[in-house]
């Protein structure tokens, strides 16, 4: 059994974590909401899940470092700076971030990895994703997850090929390219496929999100996992073995 800090447990995945916390036969330590501060109370955990907002990274990095506690990063919409920061704290504890917590979608990715690597630069890969009318980021943090292991099989930058928000006279798509579409409404835990198309054929690979449930319990898995490993940084491929 381990004791969890959460932060951000008064959100949707923070309400599902504290499920998946108890399921798994953990304890729920503490809760952290906006506006609190996690300094002075996370101490007494073992590990600390955050799914808060990126404004609260730095705070919440720094929380676990004094804390002396591994955290898993499971917030999407990240920037530069606070890939930064993470590769920083890394250095003192251990720190898994990942745009995904799913099991199924880490096995995705890995599958996508492999298919990349294997089909040549004439095979455009077109990566398609829908959430929930609320989410405020896009595209989403799968859908990067997915679009960097398909540029790592390519052995390829992502961000150098990359294609979003096509719309009027684009001209015809660039060869080599990694092509991203996003879609939102209803009430869509998370759909994505990433489609391998060649001439005259396609490869579809997809994952689809049922429930939000599915990634509590990653992050629960993950979490348990992370304490106990040396300080660096990790993702769920080193969860899973992959």
């Amino acid at each position: 059994m381990a004791r969890f800090a959460v932060l951000g447990h008064k959100g949707r995945m923070g309400r599902a974590l504290g499920v998946a916390i108890e399921e798994a036969g953990h304890e729920f330590c503490v809760g952290v909401d906006r506006g609190g501060d996690p300094a002075p109370i996370i101490g007494q955990c073992e590990v600390a899940v955050d799914f808060s907002a990126p404004s609260a990274l730095a705070a919440n990095l720094g929380a676990a470092q004094t804390a002396g506690i591994p955290i898993l990063i499971g917030t999407t919409g990240l920037e530069d700076a606070h890939f930064a920061a993470i590769e920083e704290a890394a250095a003192a504890i251990p720190v898994l971030q990942t745009g995904n917590t799913s099991l199924g979608v880490t096995l995705l990715a890995a599958l996508v990895r492999e298919a990349a690597a294997k089909l040549a630069a004439d095979w455009d890969i077109e990566i398609l994703e829908m959430h929930h009318r609320s989410k405020v980021d896009a595209p989403s943090g799968t859908a990067k997850l997915l679009g960097e292991a398909a540029a790592e099989g390519r052995g390829i930058e992502l961000a150098a090929h990359s294609e979003a928000g096509r719309d009027s006279a684009t001209g015809a798509r660039a060869q080599g390219a990694i092509g991203f579409a996003s879609l939102r409404g209803g009430t869509v835990a998370g759909d994505h496929s990433v489609i391998f198309a060649g001439d005259e054929e396609r490869i579809t690979l997809s994952h689809s999100a049922e429930d939000r449930m599915i990634f509590a319990r990653g992050a629960v898995k993950g979490a348990a996992w992370l304490i106990g490993q040396p300080a660096g940084r990790y993702t769920m491929n080193d969860v899973l073995g992959l």
